[in-house]
């Protein structure tokens, strides 16, 4: 791990974590979505 000395750096690390997450959070809401509506009776 390495350590961080500017705050440009732990500005660009935060980025880069807050654009993981987002990605996770995108491909997740389609399993959810049809976590929940895949009991839905027809």
């Amino acid at each position: 791990m390495e350590t961080i000395h500017t705050l440009q750096q732990f500005m660009l690390h935060t980025k880069n974590i807050i654009y993981i997450l987002i990605v996770l959070a995108l491909a997740a809401m389609p399993a959810f979505w049809c976590f929940l509506t895949g009991r839905d009776e027809e």
